[in-house]
Formats: structure tokens, C-alpha cells, sequence
């Protein structure tokens, strides 16, 4: 299944309280970016983001976004822009410390 254009732009807007948010088409899905950082995408109408320490804390499920990918978690909770914010930065910011 191929992310709709439609759920594409609501999670987009659901992630309006980040400011350097940035989309990138790919294969039918998208990928998703926080100050350049690489967090996660939207995979078959699912908000997938990278597993690191600072995200275990919210006992996210894992899910695969494709066939052979490595097992990320699903962000369920889209509704709730402010905690959607706190993960995604304390996401970017462990991957960030990463490089």
C-alpha cells in the first residue's frame, strides 16, 4: 500500500509546532526530516520514527515500514501535537549526538 496524498499533508500539519520540518518523496512513501536530521517517515499511512534511547520512554510499538528495513516505532498518538513535538526532537536530538 502506497501513502495517501491526504494523510501525507494531515501529518504534516500535525508536525506545524517544528519549524524545519522537511518531506521527501520516496517510492510511494516519505521521508521526514527535523533540522536535516533523518528521524522517520510516513510508511503505508503510518508515522514511523527511528528507535534510539530517548524514544523507549514512551512505549511506542515496533513495526517494519517495508520488507527488510530495520524495525522502527509507530507513533499512534498523531492527534497530540505537543508530544509529537517532545519525541521527534528528543529523537533528533539523540541522532544528532550519534554522528
Amino acid at each position: 500500500m502506497v501513502t495517501s496524498k491526504d494523510y501525507k499533508d494531515f501529518i504534516l500539519e500535525q508536525l506545524e509546532l517544528l519549524n524545519n520540518i522537511n518531506c521527501r518523496a520516496m517510492m510511494g512513501e516519505y521521508l521526514l526530516y527535523y533540522n536535516n536530521v533523518l528521524f522517520g517517515g510516513i510508511y503505508d499511512n503510518r508515522l514511523l520514527i527511528k528507535i534510539v534511547d530517548s524514544n523507549k520512554k514512551y512505549n511506542m510499538k515496533e513495526q517494519i515500514p517495508y520488507e527488510s528495513a530495520k524495525t522502527m516505532y509507530l507513533v499512534d498518538d498523531i492527534d497530540n501535537k505537543e508530544k509529537l513535538r517532545e519525541i521527534i526532537t528528543e529523537t533528533c536530538r539523540d541522532l544528532s549526538s550519534k554522528k
